[in-house]
């Protein structure tokens, strides 16, 4: 049996310095093999710089993916080839910079993992998920144990339609971008993890990871303001699986929540 814990979305500097402080903890503590995190949102919440990239590879992220915010940050496309265990969306058009999956490898069990963003309510070009999907595991099934899907997405109905599409054909879905752990975590019948939303990793007293002042009064008349990170009640939140590693099957599947 392997485990992984895939962190939900860090978001700014309260985010980074609790994965930092408690990472290595959590893996020993749980018996982790692999972590991978989303990471879009840790340079003051909108987006990664190299710098910031290294630094959680070096606090035990063995694999760091992107989302909606991958290019927010200005230098950011001429880092993110240079950086090892960092991807992109995977259904991006294929002249952006960048891997579109990664491979790692722990006791001698290789696990895949790539993003593909939604399409619903979203704002960046992509093809569409669904069939970005296919392809992926037509290429990787070949070359890693197991695979793992996330789908960065705003709408909750293509999450669950991306998990029921590709249950029995990957180990995991996982869903990030909405920044709210939801509650349906569960093994799908053809044995896929599925969790609609991991939730984030940084101010629960917050909107979003945001301060929460500024984004009310933009709620009640609309004028533009500027979203400081939030401080205050600092989580983690991801989702731990158990995979089993003769058939690269899930085997359990729970929201873990970490708190200050």
């Amino acid at each position: 049996m392997l485990k992984l814990l895939f962190v939900g979305d860090i978001v700014g500097r309260p985010g980074r310095e609790f994965v930092a402080e408690r990472l290595g903890k959590l893996r020993h503590q749980h018996s982790i093999d692999f972590v991978i995190a989303n990471a879009e949102n840790v340079a003051a919440g909108a987006g990664i710089t190299g710098s910031l990239a290294k630094s959680l590879l070096e606090s035990g992220i063995d694999a760091i993916t992107l989302g909606d915010h991958v290019w927010d940050q200005r230098g950011w496309e001429g880092e993110i080839s240079q950086v090892d265990r960092v991807c992109r969306p995977a259904n991006l058009p294929a002249s952006c910079p960048g891997w579109d999956h990664l491979i790692i490898e722990a006791r001698g069990f290789r696990l895949a993992v790539f993003t593909v963003l939604g399409r619903q309510y979203m704002n960046l070009k992509a093809e569409c998920p669904f069939l970005c999907a296919d392809r992926m595991i037509d290429k990787l099934k070949a070359q890693a144990d197991a695979i793992i899907v996330e789908i960065h997405a705003e709408a909750t109905s293509e999450k669950q339609a991306m998990g029921w599409y590709l249950d029995g054909r990957v180990t995991a879905v996982l869903g990030t971008h909405t920044h709210v752990p939801t509650a349906d975590a569960c093994i799908l019948p053809k044995g896929t993890a599925f969790m609609c939303d991991l939730g984030m990793t940084g101010s629960y007293a917050s909107v979003l990871g945001r301060e929460i002042a500024p984004v009310v009064a933009k709620f009640l008349d609309g004028m533009p303001r500027r979203f400081e990170v939030a401080t205050g009640d600092v989580r983690l939140s991801g989702a731990l699986i158990e995979i089993g590693a003769g058939m690269a099957k899930a085997e359990k599947i729970e929201l873990l929540t970490v708190r200050a």
